[in-house]
Formats: C-alpha cells, structure tokens, sequence
C-alpha cells in the first residue's frame, strides 16, 4: 500500500495552533528565529490573516490533518521601490525535517509568488545554522550579504547572511 504523503494547502486561521506549536520549539530552543518569546496562538493567528491577506501562505498537513510544516512570503521592505522583493520564511516541525517537504513547500510558495509577480525572494537566516543555508543553496537561492553580530540570543552575538533568488 503506497503512503499517502503530507497536504499541502493554503494556511487559514484555523492552523494557527499547529503553526504556534512548531514555531515555540524554534523560538524557544534555537537560534533559527530571533524572537525571544514564542508567539500566542491568537498572535499567530492574526499573524496568518495578515499575511496570507495580500501574500502566499502554504501550510503542510499530514493525512489526519496535523500540522507538519508551514511557509510564506512577505514584504522584505516597507518602501514602494521594494514592492516585488519578498521575503520567504519556513519551519518544519523538528521530526519531519529532511524528507523532501521543505522542498514540496517552497517549490510551491516560489511557483505562487512568480505568479503573483513577485521579482526576487530574500531569506535572512543565522549564519550559523547550516542546514537552512545548505537548503536555500540546493534550490536557487545565493548568498547575497553577511552581517556579523547583528542579533542576540541565549547571551551570545548572532551573524545573520542574506540569500536570494531572482525569479
């Protein structure tokens, strides 16, 4: 019998828990978010609404509707010159990492950004977390900046590079 892989769909207000749930565990263990309290469910509903209103916003579901990763583009810059550079931002949850759906989700979100013409994809991640970097690199994405000790977490000083693609 084939296994029935992760859903993917758009992100409601309703995914606000699961999407809470995996991002506390970045926030709150990880120098992957520079947050330094995780966000509410109610703050990460509102969060989704915002978002998803003008941007796409992809969540991953397993068969029995648990949330298993989620991703989404936003406005990089404020300034109307920036309009069609965004953001992307992604998580999995910790035990669904490396199984190919990070790829499924932003192949998805950059199809639906270029759709949405959007010009060029930024992803802002910790220097030190390799993974992400190693990931980003493998589907397009280029190193563009580095930032030495721009952020502080867990009483240590953070570089942070920029990657992007050009769509």
């Amino acid at each position: 019998m084939k296994e029935i892989g992760p859903i993917i769909r758009r992100a409601t207000p309703d995914d606000a828990s699961g999407i809470a749930a995996i991002y506390s565990r970045y926030v709150s263990e990880t120098t992957v978010s520079f947050e330094l309290i995780p966000p509410s469910v109610s703050e990460m509903r509102r969060r989704i609404i915002d978002i998803s209103s003008c941007h796409p916003y992809l969540v991953a579901l397993t068969p029995d509707g648990n949330v298993v990763g989620y991703c989404y583009a936003h406005p990089w810059k404020e300034r109307p010159a920036y309009a069609r550079t965004w953001e992307t931002t992604i998580y999995l949850d910790m035990d669904s990492t490396g199984r190919g759906l990070g790829r499924e989700l932003m192949s998805r979100l950059i199809t639906q950004c270029r759709q949405l013409g959007c010009h060029a994809l930024i992803a802002c991640i910790t220097a030190e977390n390799t993974g992400s970097i190693a990931f980003h690199t493998s589907i397009g994405f280029a190193k563009v900046s580095h930032f030495p000790q721009v952020g502080h977490k867990f009483g240590r000083y953070l570089d942070v590079i920029d990657m992007e693609m050009i769509l």
